[in-house]
């Protein structure tokens, strides 16, 4: 199976950094830090995770598993799954991941992020900074032409990052993911290439977040 859109200057893995966060590829070598990271974060990310409605063919079962299915579609150009480290000056660890799925060119042109971050490292400004990144990659490497987030209306704390980032409002989807074992609301958020055209990571930074 062949790539879904034709950009190409489309690679992976491609590393980005900026500012102590790296956005890098997952890798077999992560399994220990990513278990810990999901462990100590089960009650916090619940609410908010994605789950398989009933009769849903299962996913991977193992880490392994998982990094082989995200290197395949990322390869094929249909993701960008990195993996979100910070280094706050005692080395980079892993805090997160983020997302860059739904990637089509043509007349749309377009892509949606998801993320994750550890609680112990929310607050920082790192999601925002790590949305930032991404957008600017997608708009600038890829030649994408816009960006999209669905977010839970409950979920206050991603209000936020897509409030600090300006992206625009439009408007509520029902019924429109599988979360948290059921079909859930999510509001649409939404940015074009043409509103940032100096880049959302420059956007970000002159809020002096």
């Amino acid at each position: 199976m062949g790539r879904q859109w034709g950009a190409a200057d489309f690679t992976w893995p491609v590393p980005l950094n900026h500012r102590g966060l790296t956005l890098r590829a997952l890798g077999r070598r992560d399994r220990k830090a990513w278990t810990e990271v999901r462990e100590a974060n089960r009650a916090w990310l619940g609410p908010w995770e994605a789950t398989l409605p009933p009769g849903s063919p299962l996913g991977p079962g193992t880490f392994g598993g998982l990094i082989r299915v995200l290197d395949h579609q990322a390869r094929e150009g249909r993701m960008l799954p990195w993996a979100v480290c910070w280094d706050d000056g005692d080395g980079s660890r892993l805090g997160g991941q983020l997302t860059v799925s739904s990637i089509v060119a043509g007349s749309m042109s377009s892509a949606q992020i998801g993320y994750w971050i550890d609680e112990r490292l929310a607050g920082r400004g790192i999601i925002p900074l790590a949305v930032a990144l991404a957008t600017d990659h997608c708009f600038t490497t890829l030649g994408l032409h816009r960006m999209e987030i669905a977010i839970r209306p409950e979920n206050t704390k991603s209000l936020r990052v897509v409030e600090k980032l300006g992206f625009r409002p439009e408007g509520l989807r029902p019924a429109y993911l599988h979360i948290d074992g059921d079909w859930r609301d999510h509001l649409i958020f939404a940015l074009n290439s043409d509103e940032v055209p100096d880049g959302l990571v420059a956007r970000w930074e002159s809020t002096g977040s």
